[in-house]
């Protein structure tokens, strides 16, 4: 199994050096939050990480979960990493400071979860769900709720889950038929099942709050009659102390390619005690808050998968001897020379680099947008920061997604046959990963959302705000020769984007077929053009610290050369998604459906 290790000296480049997370933390009022307070915190995270979380990878998926009689068991040492990581106060970092957090910035949460997501996903999924039942308890519970449900999630004696899916129903939550009654104390009793709940059940905890999608008897059909509600697995009384058990029952728990020391679970609700969030009627709008932020922490599961598999290819390619150079011997003393020397070996291994960090750049920032919505004082900027947020989401999710599953299969690639055997790790990944493109909305949903509703939905606004911001740091380049000739690519590609757009447009007025068509293609496209501007930020920084003559000219110049390798011929990509999207949609929707097969 690849060793992993945190990769800090990026972390600190990307958000210190490239976003100045310092300066951005001052102005949101954290002047405690300087460089070496950040890096304390994240290098004791790496070595708990290292030493703790990494380690129970291989043995989660060699056990995987065990359910016995409606109770769900982790793999070994699961439970004890856990109770390290509540004892040492990792689930507190960023959370309110009035339910016993730390109060500090989500953004330098954001590092933690990377280094915990690479190193042990499955072990990642149960912290990581709380963070989304939180968010949503604190934006729209009431005061008694949030006095009840959120100091324990946010200690993590409790953990939290979202209970969307149902079994005849998943992305389309308006045919969902799970119901709530009112009882006479102003509770509420839900029945139905819900599938794929990821840590529905677990002995980590003492206690898991579910945030439950139901429908009222008197609702109307559709999304416009979805209420959400608070269903403990244990009642909860007024004094937060526990009750006897609640009408929650895991039922079974699913065999999965991947993440199988995470329990996906089957949770039938029996007369189960909840408690409304919001306003009748309006679920889906209150669990859009849990959603996103459950996005969000997809695709840094993205970029998390294309580190750990960039780690363990690059340590596999200097070490393994296969043939010799094209261009002559480069281990003269040895029997071959290592595959690093290859140029395809190179190609993917740039390839992964690329995409990491690329991605942690993109994902840093994002972090940022939500430190602004947060505690952001100008009502202007918080506006901004939301529209960035929402162009950028689906984006984030599934582009990031799907090149870090690109990633995990360059890596069973690198290591040849030893790839696809248990024992390196490389198909681990590549199996625990690709369920990152799938849930919180499928690849092809982020991009239903993005073209459908962000783009085409705000008559091009959101797309509007976010090509004016890149224009204008592309201006700045374009006056630096060695920057100018990169900066005029993602300006003739940024082109490209609005021709794009304007045809769908034109096209869905006559025939809305093209939206789904062309969406998937159009989101890819927008990926590596926004990944582009990530990376010229990156090249910036470094050809400027390389000019000031300070920190490691190693580093900087690795940063240029990857920069160099992904407009090259990564960006290229880009182009063969225009002609999709150019040729429109009649081929894919001519066939009759009982025609496809044979």
């Amino acid at each position: 199994m690849p060793e992993y290790k945190a990769p800090l000296r990026d972390i600190q480049f990307v958000f210190q050096e490239v976003f100045d997370c310092e300066a951005h933390y001052r102005k949101l009022g954290f002047e405690d939050v300087d460089a070496d307070t950040i890096n304390a915190i994240h290098e004791e995270a790496a070595k708990f990480v290292e030493d703790v979380v990494a380690p129970l990878n291989r043995i989660g998926d060699e056990q995987g979960c065990q359910w016995n009689d409606g109770e769900v068991t982790t793999p070994d040492g699961f439970k004890e990493a856990y109770q390290q990581y509540v004892e040492a106060g990792w689930p507190t970092l960023a959370q309110n400071e009035k339910f016993g957090g730390q109060g500090l910035p989500h953004s330098l949460q954001q590092p933690i979860s990377e280094m915990i997501s690479a190193a042990n996903h499955s072990w990642g999924m149960y912290p990581g769900l709380s963070h989304g039942a939180m968010a949503t308890l604190e934006e729209h519970g009431t005061d008694e709720q949030k006095a009840r449900f959120l100091p324990a999630l946010v200690e993590g004696r409790w953990t939290g889950t979202m209970c969307l899916t149902e079994p005849h129903c998943g992305t389309d939550l308006g045919l969902l038929r799970t119901k709530a009654e009112a009882n006479a104390d102003g509770s509420y009793r839900l029945n139905g099942s819900k599938i794929f709940i990821s840590a529905g059940d677990h002995d980590l905890a003492e206690n898991i709050v579910h945030i439950v999608l139901a429908r009222l008897p008197d609702s109307p059909a559709g999304t416009k009659g979805i209420s959400l509600f608070i269903v403990p697995k244990v009642n909860v009384n007024e004094d937060s102390s526990l009750g006897e058990r609640n009408g929650v029952h895991c039922a079974s728990i699913e065999h999965k390619m991947g993440i199988k020391g995470s329990a996906t679970c089957v949770l039938n609700f029996d007369d189960a005690r909840g408690y409304l969030i919001g306003e009748v009627n309006r679920g889906l709008h209150c669990m859009f808050t849990f959603m996103n932020a459950a996005r969000l922490g997809v695709a840094l599961e993205g970029v998390a998968a294309s580190d750990a598999a960039f780690q363990g290819s690059l340590a596999y390619a200097r070490e393994r001897l296969q043939m010799r150079a094209l261009s002559g011997a480069k281990n003269p003393d040895g029997a071959a020379d290592p595959i690093i020397v290859h140029p395809d070996v190179r190609r993917m291994l740039l390839t992964q680099k690329a995409f990491a960090e690329g991605g942690r750049a993109m994902s840093a920032d994002l972090s940022m947008l939500i430190d602004t919505t947060h505690k952001g004082t100008d009502a202007d900027e918080r506006a901004r920061a939301d529209a960035k947020l929402a162009l950028l989401t689906p984006i984030a999710k599934a582009f990031l997604t799907e090149t870090g599953m690109e990633s995990t299969s360059h890596g069973v690639q690198v290591y040849g046959g030893h790839g696809f055997i248990s024992e390196w790790g490389m198909e681990q990944l590549m199996r625990d990963t690709k369920i990152s493109c799938l849930y919180e909305g499928t690849t092809g949903i982020q991009a239903l959302d993005l073209l459908g509703r962000k783009v085409l939905g705000s008559q091009g606004e959101l797309l509007k705000g976010f090509m004016q911001e890149m224009g204008s740091f592309l201006g700045e380049c374009s006056a630096d020769e060695q920057l100018a000739a990169h900066a005029a690519v993602i300006g003739q590609y940024l082109e490209e984007l609005q021709s794009l757009t304007a045809t769908i447009g034109k096209r869905a007025m006559s025939n809305p077929e093209e939206i789904g068509a062309a969406s998937v293609d159009y989101l890819m496209f927008a990926g590596y053009v926004v990944l582009a501007y990530y990376w010229l930020r990156m090249m910036a920084t470094a050809q400027q610290k390389l000019a000031d003559g300070s920190g490691d000219a190693n580093f900087y110049t690795a940063k240029l050369q990857t920069g160099a390798f992904y407009f090259d011929r990564v960006l290229p990509r880009a182009k063969s998604h225009s002609a999709c999207v150019q040729n429109g949609g009649d081929s894919m929707m001519a066939m009759a459906a009982e025609h496809f097969a044979f």
